[in-house]
């Protein structure tokens, strides 16, 4: 578990293990998002570059009736 320290301006570094794995890079927004007593950092992508991930999804599921 890699942990961090909170800067007295609130600011945090995201370890440099983390941003290769993630490939985050300078410039990059991440949403945070709070859970109760945690916080989640979230790497937004490019819409553009999201095309084509769905590839291959199954949509033959079944589905509630008010759901169609």
């Amino acid at each position: 578990m890699v942990t961090v320290t909170v800067s007295p301006k609130f600011q945090v570094v995201i370890p440099k293990a983390v941003r290769r794995r993630l490939g985050i890079r300078p410039g990059q927004k991440l949403q945070i998002l709070q859970f109760s007593d945690r916080i989640e950092f979230v790497l937004m992508r490019n819409i553009k570059n999201m095309r084509g991930f769905l590839k291959g999804i199954k949509t033959d599921v079944r589905r509630e009736k008010d759901r169609i």
